[in-house]
């Protein structure tokens, strides 16, 4: 095998260090996601003439929601036996740390996933719902036109990482991730992130056209539907990530995806149903 072939990957964790302080490129990469989302629903907001002080609780609701949500996700989706087994995978579920017999070692929270994120956001979505009053529809189609521009960066801080990677391929854009072996291997992550990146444009075209499908749930069910579609195909190019998957017909990735991809399809139709009333109302 030439490794010259290929692209050689083995980028340093960190994007800058000041002192004792360091912030890794995953870190930027999550805080750069969301503060997009920020920006973008920010004003989504301003254009629909939604009050500002109902938008400035949601980063906040936001944050945690996902964050809690993909940690728990990993925890329980892909390493329950290591979380749940005993009361010191417990305390590292919900501290960054890493126990030891030698005592503690902060490692940050290593494992967070993508699908406990999505249940995370929902969860702290409908707390937000309750507290503001604003419409569901509204606000969920609202997030998930900003959505898949946070999912692209959160996966390019996975391949800052060298984590979550493809299988052994010879395709001529194969990386080798030198953290992990020598081998090519499809960048998995990089194939999620420009998907991702796309559905964006696409949502966003679609809102620029459209803005009246706000509210319907035509946009939430277009996000869930494009972002898991596309999960549930590319990860037939990824390795496994944990040992039970061996001779799974699908991933746990995958068999994750199914639910949400329902549930987009479904809330699709029933916005083309809402669309369609109110365009008989209005012919009236």
């Amino acid at each position: 095998m030439n490794t010259f072939s290929y692209i050689l990957w083995n980028p340093d964790f960190e994007a800058f260090r000041i002192g004792p302080l360091a912030l890794r490129w995953y870190s930027l990469c999550w805080l750069a996601g969301l503060a997009l989302a920020y920006v973008i629903v920010k004003r989504l907001y301003r254009q629909q003439g939604i009050k500002e002080e109902l938008f400035d609780p949601l980063i906040i609701y936001c944050f945690f929601g996902i964050m809690f949500g993909a940690r728990l996700g990993h925890c329980l989706f892909y390493e329950p036996g290591h979380f749940l087994g005993s009361w010191q995978g417990i305390v590292e579920m919900f501290l960054p740390i890493r126990i030891t017999a030698d005592g503690w070692t902060f490692t940050g929270y290593e494992g967070l996933a993508s699908h406990g994120g999505t249940i995370g956001l929902m969860a702290a979505l409908w707390l937000y719902i309750r507290r503001t009053g604003l419409g569901a529809w509204r606000v969920l189609d609202n997030i998930a036109i900003a959505t898949p521009l946070t999912a692209c960066f959160i996966r390019l801080g996975n391949l800052m990482n060298s984590e979550i990677i493809g299988k052994v391929t010879d395709v001529p854009w194969a990386f080798v991730f030198e953290r992990v072996d020598f081998m090519p291997r499809h960048p998995g992550q990089l194939y999620e992130a420009v998907a991702y990146a796309v559905f964006f444009f696409i949502g966003w075209a679609l809102y620029r056209r459209r803005p009246d499908r706000v509210g319907t749930g035509f946009f939430f069910g277009l996000c869930l539907t494009l972002i898991f579609t596309a999960r549930f195909f590319i990860e037939f190019t990824k390795d496994i990530q944990v040992g039970f998957e061996y001779g799974m017909p699908l991933n746990m990735g995958q068999l994750l995806s199914i639910p949400f991809i329902v549930l987009g399809v479904t809330c699709i139709l029933r916005a083309e149903r809402v669309i369609k009333n109110r365009e008989m109302k209005n012919d009236e």
